[in-house]
């Protein structure tokens, strides 16, 4: 009898796997040729010398190892002193921003979660807004309002002070900051070659001005998406939690920071690596505003691969910068994943030996 019911099932479920794959075949060919195809195509350009012309997969594409690797990474010249620069005002970029977006989506997340709050619909829509934007409208508009007579530069007027001419001063705010205390010149021991082919003065620069309007651009762009997110998940969290947590004793900043927060470690996971991923490949808000201007200060790789290969038509450099770029990204999203990883106290389990005399020396007490 159970090998007819063994028979019976198999009968019922001996199609499955054929309709499975029938189901799944048209996802698997467009990802195969949309996705897999090409990275495997680019992986090949970084590694050749095709010059665009004609087919990278005819006789005119040669293999050339990693020279392309090299040339924007170890040897001196204008490719590794170029990508150095856009390595330095990204990552600059990337501390700034991902820090402030993720504090001020979880900020507005607390706020809009509040009973008491009234019109809670429609801030959540105002701070939403931003996101689902244009983006090349959004920062057209902040292109007009950090102009040198624009509105930004008439409030700090009226405030009493001169501001700067935002899109168009390349000065680092660092180098700003040791200028106002008479630091004007690099001391010899930054004076020097560093990573990729430029000063260790220039890597302490610090974000240019025109840097900083980006990085506002960023946070009042962003936030909103992530508050949705912080916003879903404090809603999971149940009120029994905050009833505990209060009866406890617990204030309202150690019950966020003790109950609340850590409770919120998955989706802060999810928003740190969704920041990361995108401060790191932010590009369009660069083609707006001049492609890397003033003084390559807002050059960014992601910016430069498209710079390398469709205006300066060394596609092999440009995919080495892509796969240079998407290498960081992974580095840095699994170094925060480690950082972030469950830390769970390890329960000492007593040696057999010392839990046998610990359990005689319980007995002969009862006993006695």
């Amino acid at each position: 009898m159970a090998t007819m019911a063994r028979s019976r099932r198999g009968g019922i479920r001996r199609g499955e796997t054929r309709y499975g794959w029938l189901f799944t075949a048209p996802s698997i060919v467009i990802i195969g040729v949309f996705l897999i195809l090409p990275i495997a195509l680019a992986a090949w350009v970084s590694v050749s010398n095709w010059n665009g012309l004609g087919s990278p997969l005819g006789g005119r594409a040669q293999f050339i190892g990693a020279e392309n690797y090299a040339s924007v990474l170890t040897d001196p010249g204008l490719a590794q002193k170029d990508f150095g620069t856009s390595i330095r005002n990204n990552l600059y970029y990337v501390l700034l921003v991902v820090p402030l977006q993720t504090a001020l989506a979880l900020f507005l997340a607390v706020q809009m979660n509040r009973a008491i709050l009234r019109g809670r619909g429609f801030f959540r829509t105002a701070f939403y807004f931003p996101s689902v934007t244009s983006s090349i409208a959004i920062t057209t508009v902040f292109i007009f309002l950090f102009t040198a007579s624009g509105t930004i530069n008439s409030i700090l007027a009226w405030l009493g002070i001169n501001g700067p001419n935002w899109f168009a001063d390349p000065s680092g705010v660092i180098h700003n900051l040791l200028a106002g205390v008479g630091v004007t010149s690099p001391p010899p021991v930054l004076d020097v070659i560093g990573p990729l082919g430029i000063t260790w003065w220039e890597w302490l620069s610090g974000p240019s001005v025109a840097m900083c309007a980006l990085i506002t651009l960023a946070v009042f762009t962003t936030s909103g998406t992530f508050m949705l997110l912080f916003l879903a998940a404090l809603q999971n969290i149940g009120a029994e939690i905050d009833e505990a947590a209060l009866m406890d004793g617990a204030g309202a900043f150690r019950k966020f920071f003790s109950v609340t927060l850590p409770m919120l470690k998955p989706t802060l996971f999810t928003v740190l690596t969704l920041g990361l991923i995108g401060t790191w490949q932010v590009f369009d808000q660069i083609y707006l505003t001049g492609g890397g201007a003033p003084g390559k200060t807002l050059l960014t790789p992601a910016y430069l691969a498209y710079q390398t290969s469709f205006k300066d038509l060394q596609w092999g450099q440009g995919a080495a910068i892509a796969f240079i770029l998407f290498a960081i990204i992974v580095a840095l999203t699994l170094l925060q994943r480690w950082i972030l990883r469950d830390r769970d106290a390890k329960v000492r389990t007593p040696k057999p030996a010392r839990a046998a005399r610990v359990t005689a020396a319980v007995s002969e007490g009862d006993v006695r």
